[in-house]
């Protein structure tokens, strides 16, 4: 006797959700089926909504930021001190920081950070668009991961800024060891951001 299985949207669905950071084989599952039977799940609504998100949001040609054809956000938000630039490592970083108050300027993203055992060269990094933002008199600060792919990476925007007359600090390691932005607190976002150190000299 053939043993029973879910039909293959069900099993189609599963697959794709199996595709998502941190979800394993039984929380796709799970989710499936939450989505399917549930009378909170809307999924006619999520599907469009991702649908839309996928037509309309891209990265900023200028900061790397979120964006739609109405503009990016941070580029457009007024008031914000444009002789101040905080460099993080992925568009998710900044609204962490945004939260904690710590932080008026302007924001670069790097889409990434150096990680050779991943394969990820400068050339993968929008390096060169930081560095034609860069001007004389401006601070850059490199609010990067504690780990060791952040670390290299925040040496290696120090010596390819060195020469654009910047100021360049680094945010204070009150991260946790191994950790990026997204997993701090607004309160050590806060405090690191206050505390950041010159590393122009370095």
């Amino acid at each position: 006797m053939a043993i029973l299985d879910y039909p293959d949207a069900v099993k189609n669905l599963v697959a794709e959700l199996k595709r998502l950071p941190s979800v394993g084989p039984r929380s796709a599952e799970r989710i499936a089926i939450w989505l399917l039977q549930s009378k909170k799940a809307n999924p006619i609504a999520l599907a469009g909504a991702l649908s839309h998100a996928a037509a309309d949001v891209v990265l900023c040609d200028v900061c790397g930021f979120f964006a739609t054809q109405d503009g990016c956000p941070c580029c457009l938000a007024l008031g914000r001190e444009e002789d101040i630039l905080c460099v993080v490592e992925q568009p998710t970083d900044v609204l962490p920081i945004e939260r904690s108050g710590a932080f008026r300027g302007r924001y670069h993203c790097l889409g990434g950070k150096l990680s050779p055992l991943d394969h990820v060269t400068p050339s993968d990094l929008r390096i060169a668009g930081l560095l034609t933002r860069a001007r004389p008199g401006m601070e850059v600060i490199l609010a990067l991961g504690c780990d060791v792919e952040g670390d290299a990476t925040a040496h290696y925007l120090a010596e390819e800024l060195r020469d654009k007359g910047c100021k360049i600090t680094r945010i204070a390691q009150g991260l946790p060891a191994g950790g990026g932005l997204e997993h701090a607190d607004e309160l050590t976002l806060l405090r690191a951001m206050q505390g950041r150190r010159n590393i122009s000299m370095e």
